[in-house]
């Protein structure tokens, strides 16, 4: 999928917040979230709908002036920065972002679907890259060839919400031997409480078998997978549906 054009100095934002990080190595680090608006895909777990189209348009200036405020009450260093969404990179101007942020000092993640090329991304952010199980519906989404610019630094992603997702996923990881490039995470998908659920996500396959946390963590250790598992820590923490968490 290709980039949407936007002004290069400006970007549509949802939310920014100072919380902990909830996934990735980087759980549990105080981090800053900028939440961008839109998104392209309809995975069947997303609980972040809210964000395929609310927000305002923001300056790059005014957003990096946001992060540095929200950096005041740190006495030494500084909190991580993640860019999410959404989907951050249907919008051109967050690879300057990136890169003012990264010019900036900070450790910046980047979340992104896998759907969108990530070459272009500055080489000092690590790349989170979902790829997409079969479960939610855009698993023909991927894009295949940002396996090709992976660093050591960066992480992939496996959203489990179902048993085929897991045998999928699992092939991927050995026949493809992605643990090789870069630590590889297996989080389960926490289930959608009713308000969460927006109508324009895609249905769940009917044929498919729904998999609790005990079963994939089950699964992981019985195939000895090179994986880490990993729950949504700020759903432990918070209300599932809260924002800005």
């Amino acid at each position: 999928m290709s980039q949407q054009k936007t002004s290069s100095r400006g970007i549509r934002i949802n939310e920014i917040y100072l919380s902990v990080q909830g996934e990735s190595t980087f759980a549990g680090e105080p981090c800053i979230f900028i939440r961008t608006t839109g998104c392209p895909l309809r995975c069947s777990y997303c609980d972040t709908a809210y964000a395929f189209t609310e927000g305002s348009h923001h300056t790059l200036e005014g957003i990096m002036s946001s992060v540095r405020n929200l950096t005041i009450p740190f006495r030494q260093g500084k909190p991580i920065v993640e860019i999410t969404g959404g989907e951050p990179l249907i919008q051109s101007a967050c690879l300057d972002l990136l890169t003012l942020l990264c010019d900036d000092g900070y450790t910046v993640l980047l979340e992104t679907s896998g759907a969108f090329e990530t070459a272009s991304v500055d080489i000092r952010v690590h790349k989170i890259l979902d790829l997409k199980c079969p479960g939610s519906g855009e698993n023909e989404a991927i894009h295949w060839a940002n396996l090709e610019s992976l660093c050591a630094t960066d992480e992939i992603k496996f959203v489990i919400a179902a048993e085929e997702d897991y045998e999928w996923a699992k092939e991927q990881v050995l026949d493809r031997e992605l643990h090789r490039l870069c630590p590889v995470l297996f989080s389960w998908a926490s289930p959608l409480s009713p308000n969460q659920r927006d109508k324009s996500l895609k249905p769940f396959p009917l044929k498919f078998h729904g998999i609790s946390r005990r079963d994939l963590v089950a699964r992981i250790l019985a195939d000895g997978l090179p994986v880490k598992f990993q729950l949504q820590l700020h759903k432990v923490i918070w209300d599932p549906s809260e924002r800005s968490v």
